[in-house]
């Protein structure tokens, strides 16, 4: 017999749905264009569900976010936690990067779709940015980290490199979404192990 769940899971299930709704239904459609009505038919749910959950579209956009960025911060810290060599963990990060792409297609789509809505409704541009910037930083913390481990002091600040990161990352995303045939799966691996590695050779210089 199936275990029934508690009002907690089932809450928790209908919100991750929504959210996944949410994600394709703007991937396809734009996030000005999406309805939350439409969200909630595609994922199964009456309007009801999403205000029952989130305060409107953008509660929920935002929530999305918030999820795709713990998860992909979950995943940072597990890899740079362990032991192994940087130039490894360089590739294993990147390399995870591509896999979401290749799973969640419709998250490079997403990204922009953020960045052009934000553009033009300055409220939500406040609540991305400071996201964004939080994000950033518990990177720069995790890079810091990391660094001490190894015995490097950084030529470069932590947060500058997260930066660096953040800017190849989007580009090669965009590249992706724009040419996908020009960027095979590993080109972004090499090019972060590439700059980490570059980012070594200048600490050990100095």
């Amino acid at each position: 017999m199936a275990q029934r769940l508690t009002r907690k899971e089932r809450q928790a299930h209908t919100r991750e749905r929504l959210m996944h709704s949410a994600a394709e239904v703007a991937a396809r459609r734009g996030i000005e264009r999406a309805s939350l009505d439409e969200v909630a038919e595609h994922a199964g749910f009456t309007k009801g569900a999403v205000y029952a959950n989130f305060a409107g579209k953008e509660d929920l956009f935002l929530a999305m976010l918030d999820a795709h960025f713990a998860a992909r911060l979950e995943e940072l810290d597990r890899i740079l936690s362990t032991e192994a060599d940087p130039d490894q963990q360089a590739r294993e990060a990147a390399e995870g990067f591509m896999r979401a792409l290749a799973t969640e297609p419709e998250w490079d789509r997403l990204f922009f779709e953020f960045a052009v809505y934000a553009a033009r409704n300055e409220q939500f541009r406040v609540q991305l940015v400071e996201r964004y910037r939080a994000l950033r930083g518990r990177i720069a913390d995790l890079l810091e980290r990391r660094a001490q481990q190894l015995g490097i002091e950084p030529v470069i600040p932590p947060h500058e490199i997260a930066a660096m990161t953040f800017a190849m990352t989007n580009g090669v995303a965009l590249e992706r979404l724009l040419e996908p045939e020009a960027v095979p799966d590993g080109l972004y691996p090499e090019m972060v192990a590439t700059f980490f590695a570059g980012l070594r050779t200048r600490a050990g210089a100095a």
